[in-house]
């Protein structure tokens, strides 16, 4: 008798949680409605380069070729613009390795101003937070640019001005490698500045008075806090993690977090498995080498697609060491509670070796936000950490901007 009456409350309690959960989707649905979200990082710039048959105006899936953005995704999952990254692996740093990188970047510009060109209808090239909140209103897609990695920059200041003419409004200053502005948390062949060189202090200075948010993602610990010296507008991390939940270089300390928040600054929660949740040390060795080996310049489309087919393969072989998005929101309730609730966002690293269960494409991202939902986040506080953080960043360096060219 006691296993029928069991029986009989189990379509009940399934029914209810079926109704609750329900209910917020539809509280979800209403916050993404008011809401402007923004995503600091997007590698999507890759696909539409290198992918043969990627269109960003047509829906693709997941399942089938891999890709986690594009236009009609956006829209389906309440995202309303993204940063989309001129990525350029670290390469010789030469005066003929420096022109290749230019050419690289602008070829990449190329490429994102085209894309949006194609489809005026669903999306629109966006430089400020003016403007931002303009397209949003419009009913359109916002496309913000920002730069990983300032190997494009070359020894030549002017192309700061250049690359800002043409849209850019952030640089992650150094990738995986050291490069002539920035130590890198990932070199092998550790410090080479102990921090920001000499010309990288130049750089920033430019990067002030032009209006380019610096970027502290992928930096040595010493280059960190050398930009928080150093600049005089607010920073943002545009894709990192916590180091107390996640004991990886790449992601920040609890005093790193606190320190940018005390300067107006936001860490932009990143989606790559290892930066959430370390895992097995079998599956790290995996990790690094298949990174190390995409993150070569001569790298080839062909490379990349294998290498990301096998880092997929790992989530299935060893599927304990993925998380999901209960994972990422305690990396945003660990900010919230030594930072604030106005210094953190989002920068899901989608198309750059983003992997959560529950958020497998931008279609998805409603889940997170369903998630901050149970753990008590309010609508004013969620709409903070899905863009309004960003947004406020974005609008103090315009402020100095304007103030340093006086």
């Amino acid at each position: 008798m006691k296993h029928l009456f069991l029986l009989l409350l189990l379509p009940m309690a399934l029914f209810a949680q079926s109704k609750k959960e329900q209910r917020l989707l539809k509280k979800a649905d209403k916050i993404h409605a008011r809401a402007y979200t923004v995503d600091t990082h997007a590698d999507v710039p890759i696909n539409m380069l290198e992918m043969e048959g990627f269109d960003i105006g047509i829906k693709h899936e997941y399942d089938k070729d891999g890709t986690q953005i594009d236009f009609p995704r956006m829209k389906e999952g309440g995202m309303d613009a993204m940063f989309f990254a001129v990525y350029m692996a670290q390469g010789k740093r030469t005066p003929e390795g420096n022109a290749e990188a230019k050419e690289k970047a602008l070829k990449i510009f190329k490429a994102i101003h085209e894309a949006v060109k194609k489809y005026p209808d669903m999306a629109e090239l966006v430089t400020t937070a003016r403007e931002g909140y303009a397209v949003h209103k419009k009913g359109k897609l916002g496309v913000f640019i920002g730069m990983e990695n300032g190997w494009p920059i070359g020894q030549e200041l002017s192309n700061l001005q250049l690359y800002y003419d043409l849209g850019l409004r952030y640089i992650t200053l150094a990738h995986s490698f050291n490069n002539d502005i920035s130590d890198s948390s990932g070199d092998p062949e550790g410090a080479e500045h102990n921090g920001i060189s000499k010309y990288g202090e130049a750089c920033i200075t430019e990067m002030n008075r032009l209006g380019i948010i610096v970027d502290v993602s992928h930096l040595s610990d010493s280059a960190f806090y050398d930009v928080m010296r150093l600049s005089k507008a607010p920073v943002f991390a545009s894709h990192s993690s916590c180091r107390a939940l996640s004991d990886v270089k790449r992601n920040m300390t609890d005093d790193m977090i606190k320190l940018m928040a005390s300067k107006g600054g936001v860490i932009q929660i990143n989606f790559v498995a290892d930066f959430l949740k370390k895992p097995s040390e079998e599956v790290a060795v995996s990790i690094r080498t298949l990174r190390m080996q995409a993150m070569r310049a001569d790298a080839t489309p062909e490379d990349k697609k294998r290498i990301n087919n096998e880092l997929r393969q790992l989530k299935y072989k060893y599927p304990g060491d993925v998380p999901n998005v209960k994972t990422v929101v305690d990396h945003i309730d660990h900010v919230v509670k030594i930072a604030g609730i106005d210094h953190v966002g989002i920068g899901m690293d989608m198309d750059g070796g983003s992997d959560v269960m529950g958020c497998e494409d931008v279609s998805k991202i409603k889940n997170v936000t369903i998630e901050l939902l149970k753990r008590g986040y309010t609508a004013r506080q969620i709409r903070k950490i899905w863009g309004g953080n960003t947004m406020r960043v974005m609008a103090a360096v315009e402020k100095t901007a304007n103030k340093l060219n006086k």
